[in-house]
């Protein structure tokens, strides 16, 4: 009787159980989006509250929305979940003050003393630099230089640090940041081969080859279309059986099936799946998210 009952609680346990830490699932949430208590938590570990801006002075930019920052770290902080700050964006493809910063020592020291301010302040876990895109030569230097200064003050703070990369071919990263990171964000999305499975295949493997250990590569997974951009959530008010299909007219995006069989991709080569954005997915049995957790507890 004793080894059924140990049984039955093992196996519901198991089915009940978030997502193991071993394998990371990161949702970026913007202050935009939907209402944080309309967020899935259970169904995370990490999540990046998205975005603020650093000035060129290393200075940061007004938070945005900080109340559903304070009202989102105390949810996330009652089911485990860690939050993070993501620093950057893609703010119009304008990285001059990144650029700027990064060149000086005394500008970077500026900036990190921020964000560990900011972290300290609103009771963060850490930071995810989402800097796009440092460039080859002195600024990829200046960004590996970045990466480090902040890793020594964050990492005996037990903060995390992480930084969203491009997908692949990007030459302004250099092997060195590896060591200074807890995760590398792979933004396998965008571009020409948006969607698709084979770009999510050539990032791993690019980033794999640069020296990033699986542990650290995170694979990211798009909750949305293109072109032009559509959210999932969106493809599905227009068209009630998009989640059994990866494409609409000329709006290509994942739809359930693709979603999983990345995430098995992801178990086998990554530590874990990233998602942009979390806003963004429907709900129910058609949710996005939901297709995530199951593949990753499907024995």
């Amino acid at each position: 009787m004793k080894l059924l009952i140990f049984a039955f609680f093992l196996l519901t346990g198991l089915a009940l159980a978030k997502p193991s830490d071993s394998f990371k699932v990161i949702g970026y949430y913007a202050s935009w989006g939907v209402e944080e208590t309309k967020l899935s938590l259970d169904q995370l570990t990490h999540i990046n509250y998205s975005f603020i801006l650093p000035n060129p002075d290393g200075t940061l930019k007004p938070l945005p929305n900080p109340q559903r920052l304070k009202n989102l770290v105390k949810l996330a902080h009652q089911k485990n979940v860690k939050v993070g700050i993501a620093v950057g964006g893609w703010n119009d493809g304008d990285d001059s003050a990144f650029e700027t910063l990064a060149a000086s020592p005394e500008l970077r020291a500026k900036l990190i003393a921020e964000l560990v301010g900011l972290v300290d302040q609103y009771q963060l876990d850490g930071v995810d630099m989402d800097w796009e895109y440092p460039d080859a030569g002195d600024s990829a230097k200046n960004f590996t230089a970045l990466i480090q200064e902040l890793d020594a003050v964050l990492e005996p703070k037990g903060k995390f640090l992480s930084a969203a990369v491009v997908s692949y071919g990007s030459k302004g990263v250099e092997k060195e940041v590896f060591a200074s990171l807890d995760m590398l964000n792979l933004m396998a999305y965008d571009g020409h081969d948006h969607g698709l499975i084979a770009q999510a295949e050539k990032s791993i493997a690019f980033w794999t080859k640069m020296g990033c250990p699986k542990e650290k590569l995170i694979l990211g997974l798009p909750f949305y279309g293109r072109s032009p951009y559509t959210p999932y959530r969106k493809l599905l008010e227009s068209d009630p059986t998009a989640h059994t299909k990866d494409q609409i007219d000329k709006v290509r995006y994942n739809g359930l099936s693709t979603i999983q069989a990345k995430c098995r991709m992801a178990q086998e080569k990554c530590g874990g799946v990233m998602i942009w954005e979390l806003s963004q997915d429907s709900d129910g049995e058609k949710s996005l998210l939901k297709a995530i957790d199951q593949a990753i507890k499907k024995p």
